[in-house]
C-alpha cells in the first residue's frame, strides 16, 4: 500500500525508501545497515507522517549503531545556522575553490547604468561567472524567481558596462548559490536564461549537498550544541569548517581565540570523531 509523507511546506509525496537509505549513507553507515534501518522505518509508517518525524526516527536508529551521530544536526539545518555574510559567503567561496574554480571575493563591478556589488567572481574552464550567494535561516524556504530575475538584470548591465569600457571584466554567466531549493519558476527561468543555479538538491551532478559531501567540507554548525560564543570566536579567526578546526594546534588556537585549552580540546575531539565517521562514509 502506498504511503504519503508530508513535507515541511505542507505538500505530500509518496514515501521513497531509497531516500532513507541515502540519508543513512550520509551519516556514515554502509548499505547493509542503511537498508536495515530503512526497513524498520518502513514498518512504522502511517499515511501523512512528516518528513521531520522520519528524520528523527532515522537518527534514533543510527545512534544505536554510531553513538557519535548524537552530536550532529541535519546538514541543511547546520547550513541554516551559519551567519549569512561572514560565514556562509566564505563557506561558498571555499567550496568553489575546492571544486576547481578560481575565486575572487566581494567585488564591485561597474555596469552601463550603475555599480553592482557581487559576492564573488568565479572562473573555470574559460568561463567567468559573477556569483550571488543567497542564504536562508529557514531551510525549507524556497529561493524564488526574484533572485534569478535580478541576476539576469545584473548580467546584462555589467556586460554592457564591459562593452562601453566602464569595467575591464568580461562576465560570461551568472551563478546563484543557495542553501535551499529553487522554486519551480526560478528553476525554469534559470534554465531558459542560462543562469547556473546551485541549490540544495540541484543540479543533480553538482548540487550544494553533493559538493559538500564529496569534498567533506562540513560546517562547524553541523555540530549539535556548538556554543554561540565559541562559534563567533572561531569564525572571527576564519575557522568555519570541521576540517579547519581539527587541523589547528589546540593550545595555540585556544590562546588566539581566548578560551581554555580544555574546552577547545573537548570540542576538537568531538569534531574529530564526527568528521572521521563522515569522512569514511
Amino acid at each position: 500500500m502506498s504511503v504519503f509523507v508530508t513535507k515541511a511546506n505542507g505538500s505530500r509525496q509518496l514515501f521513497a525508501k531509497e531516500k532513507v537509505v541515502n540519508t543513512c549513507f550520509r551519516m556514515g553507515v554502509n548499505r547493509k545497515i542503511a537498508e536495515e534501518i530503512a526497513n524498520k522505518i518502513e514498518k512504522r509508517l502511517f499515511d501523512g507522517i512528516s518528513t521531520d518525524k522520519i528524520f528523527n526516527m532515522i537518527l534514533r536508529l543510527l545512534r544505536k549503531r554510531k553513538p557519535s551521530i548524537r552530536h550532529l544536526l541535519d546538514l541543511r539545518k547546520g547550513l541554516s545556522l551559519m551567519n549569512s555574510k561572514s560565514e556562509f559567503e566564505k563557506f561558498i567561496q571555499i567550496l568553489l575553490i575546492e571544486n576547481g574554480y578560481e575565486v575572487t571575493p566581494n567585488r564591485i563591478i561597474k555596469g552601463k547604468c550603475v555599480e553592482h556589488e557581487v559576492d564573488a567572481i568565479a572562473k573555470k574552464n574559460g568561463i567567468t561567472f559573477f556569483v550571488e550567494v543567497k542564504h536562508h535561516t529557514k531551510y525549507h524556504t524556497s529561493t524564488g524567481l526574484d533572485e534569478s530575475r535580478i541576476a539576469r538584470a545584473v548580467l546584462e548591465d555589467v556586460t554592457e558596462g564591459f562593452e562601453f569600457r566602464r569595467n575591464d571584466l568580461k562576465i560570461d554567466r551568472a551563478m546563484i548559490i543557495t542553501n535551499t531549493k529553487f522554486s519551480d519558476h526560478a528553476r525554469r527561468y534559470g534554465e531558459c536564461r542560462d543562469i547556473l543555479q546551485i541549490g540544495w538538491n540541484s543540479p543533480l551532478d553538482s548540487s550544494l549537498q553533493k559538493m559538500i559531501e564529496e569534498k567533506k567540507l562540513f560546517p562547524l554548525t553541523y555540530l549539535k550544541d556548538l556554543g554561540n560564543q565559541i562559534k563567533r570566536k572561531l569564525s572571527a579567526n576564519g575557522i568555519i569548517l570541521m576540517k579547519q578546526l581539527i587541523e589547528e594546534e589546540s593550545e595555540e588556537l585556544a590562546r588566539r581565540i581566548g578560551v581554555s585549552n580544555k574546552e577547545l580540546e573537548t570540542l576538537i575531539n568531538k569534531v574529530e570523531t564526527c568528521f572521521y565517521n563522515l569522512h569514511h562514509s
